[in-house]
């Protein structure tokens, strides 16, 4: 019996082999067109296999032709990113495309690659390395959105390796997203005065500032609608009949006339920002560049007198009444027409301080406030350029009093650009430009521009511009001819007190801060001043024992005694924004140079290796997850 039903079993399973045969043949091409396209957009199949499978016969080569679904799934798994330039009823020849992409990131990656090479001695300003690469990159006609996809792939690999080619790609991708800001902030100020909108010009300069993070005028946009209907549900419960509640996002401005329901507007305002958001002047962080970008005054609900008052400006006009920003010294302000047809006289208008939670006062009150009295031009309202000079002074400001450190170089140069765009004749600022790409080193060729820009403004600038011409000429003339880089080698004699190697994560003994060593010296090299100023002779080794040069975790760079310095315990990253132009890893327990610098330090290498092996091989990497 067992027999018989085993029997009928098989002829059934050879009955429904046959049938499957009948019904798709005998090979895989006989499949339906829909069926193979699903196999192969199986995520194990890359585009190497796409290949190899169309050159198999003519059938499944029109099953991968470059308008299908194949390729189409293949170019969306590769490049996520770039789907928002495809919109979606529309067809596109994917092969054409993918082979475009794949040829821009070769392209791309060649070129991050050769300028730690050409660039490794100095530091590297992007806007005067580009040039030739790019000229080939754009020879290809390709799209631009295509180079900063392959900089974010980049950037978005292991955040352990790689850290050299990140280092420059990352310097890359600020550098095109800044001239994309540029020509989006010319084209702004081009626009009729009355259209420019404070908002939009505030976060012109945040996306400037901060071109690696996402911040959009829709974004910030519709974090201000929120707070506009989170308002609006205040009034309605103050007056449901409010002719501010019937306004729709987005829908054209209007603007109320009634005094007493703008007054309604203000009350409603000011106990939403205030009492419910807790938005507030950052008195205890006041020159933090953050409570200038808009995205992180929304964010962290603190900002300075003149970001607050663009935020709150912008919610009135939304409401329904009109506030004009006003350029007072030191606290910047907002002034409120007490007049239906408008005002020459300062005396007609309440001036509202954003600052300190919507005060509001009369022309008097604001001497006592800030205690000096101001002549009746600053209690005049100003336009929307006045406001973005404003701003980006103040973050220049900051820029001028940092320590020295790359992110104060860095933002002096941002809000430079940004000054000297919006008024491009202001001597003073273009001298002060001239001297920072002096200072640095950068860009020997932009300086003479500028200092010939000068000139032509300002004659009387002579002797400042002739010293700054004389040395920098002398700059490029160096550059023409530079110095073979020095090379330090551990086993000379006078390198023997040399304990540490680049690479080696160290912990500083007095101070407490954690650092990588980038590069040694075997005594001080430091002048008698710096020697003096910093106290060296009053250790017990003085000038006399090794120094090193270290890359500290809050992003300083500094000089270390060899007794002030030890190995770490348990090495943590360090950091640091210059860490990937000397080291291409985080090894767990210390950090690889990169080329470049193994090149000048050709023994510390294995060294390092040494070392590592015996002060952390109870150290193991983690695992995968």
């Amino acid at each position: 019996m067992a027999a018989c039903v085993a029997g009928d079993r098989l002829s059934n399973s050879t009955r429904a082999r046959s049938e499957s045969r009948d019904r798709f043949g005998e090979k895989l091409t006989d499949l339906p067109t829909e069926l193979l396209e699903h196999i192969l957009c199986l995520p194990v199949l890359e585009h190497v296999d796409i290949c190899n499978v169309s050159c198999c016969c003519l059938r499944l080569r029109d099953v991968c032709h470059g308008r299908g679904k194949v390729w189409g799934h293949q170019y969306k798994l590769r490049w996520p990113r770039l789907q928002r330039f495809y919109p979606q009823n529309e067809s596109y020849d994917w092969l054409r495309e993918y082979k475009t992409r794949h040829r821009v990131g070769i392209q791309i990656r060649r070129m991050v690659e050769s300028i730690s090479k050409r660039f490794f001695m100095e530091v590297p300003c992007i806007g005067q390395v580009l040039g030739d690469s790019f000229t080939e990159i754009e020879s290809l006609g390709m799209p631009e959105h295509f180079c900063e996809d392959e900089l974010l792939y980049i950037l978005h690999t292991d955040r352990r390796k790689s850290l050299t080619l990140k280092y420059y790609a990352k310097k890359i991708l600020y550098f095109l997203r800044q001239q994309n800001i540029l020509r989006n902030l010319k084209s702004f100020l081009e626009q009729p005065p009355e259209q420019q909108s404070a908002l939009a010009g505030a976060v012109l300069v945040d996306q400037y500032c901060n071109p690696l993070t996402e911040v959009t005028l829709d974004g910030i946009s519709a974090q201000v609608d929120d707070v506009t209907e989170m308002v609006k549900k205040t009034l309605r419960a103050k007056n449901p009949s409010h002719p501010s509640l019937r306004v729709v996002a987005g829908g054209e401005h209007f603007l109320l006339e009634d005094f007493e329901l703008q007054r309604q507007v203000f009350c409603a305002l000011n106990t939403v920002l205030y009492d419910q958001l807790q938005y507030q002047g950052d008195q205890l962080d006041y020159y933090n560049p953050l409570n200038s970008y808009m995205h992180q005054v929304m964010l962290r609900r603190k900002g300075i007198p003149i970001s607050l008052s663009v935020l709150y400006m912008t919610l009135a006009l939304r409401l329904g009444v009109k506030l004009e920003p006003v350029n007072f010294p030191s606290h910047f302000l907002l002034r409120w027409c007490q007049k239906a047809q408008g005002s020459d006289d300062i005396y007609d208008y309440v001036y509202i301080d954003a600052f300190g939670r919507g005060n509001q006062m009369t022309v008097k009150e604001c001497e006592c406030l800030f205690g000096h009295q101001a002549s009746a031009d600053y209690y005049g309202g100003i336009g929307t350029t006045e406001v973005l000079l404003r701003m980006v002074g103040n973050l220049l400001n900051i820029g001028k009093r940092g320590e020295g450190h790359e992110t104060s170089y860095q933002l002096l140069r941002d809000t430079l650009d940004l000054f000297l765009t919006i008024n491009p004749d202001n001597v003073s600022y273009l001298l002060l430009q001239a001297r920072l790409y002096f200072h640095l080193g950068i860009w020997p060729e932009k300086v003479l521009d500028i200092l010939q820009h000068i000139q032509a403004l300002d004659p009387s600038q002579h002797v400042a511009v002739g010293y700054l011409v004389q040395h920098t000429l002398e700059h490029i003339q160096h550059k023409k001819h530079p110095a073979a880089p020095e090379v330090k080698r551990r086993g000379t004699a006078d390198h023997g007190d040399i304990r540490y190697s680049v690479g080696l994560v160290m912990k500083h003994k007095r101070s407490g801060y954690n650092c990588v060593i980038y590069g040694w010296d075997p005594k001080c090299t430091m002048s008698q001043e710096w020697i003096t100023t910093m106290r060296v002779h009053q250790l017990p080794d003085g000038a006399e024992q090794p120094f090193y040069n270290v890359l500290v975790q809050d992003g300083t760079c500094r000089y270390a005694a060899q007794e002030n310095l030890e190995p770490h315990s348990d090495p943590p990253e360090i950091g640091h924004p210059e860490v990937g132009r000397y080291f291409c890893e985080f090894a767990y327990t210390h950090y690889v140079a990169n080329d470049e610098l193994r090149t000048r330090y050709p023994d510390d290498s294995d060294h390092m290796e040494e070392v590592a092996r015996d002060l952390y091989s109870h150290v193991r990497p983690p695992t995968p997850m």
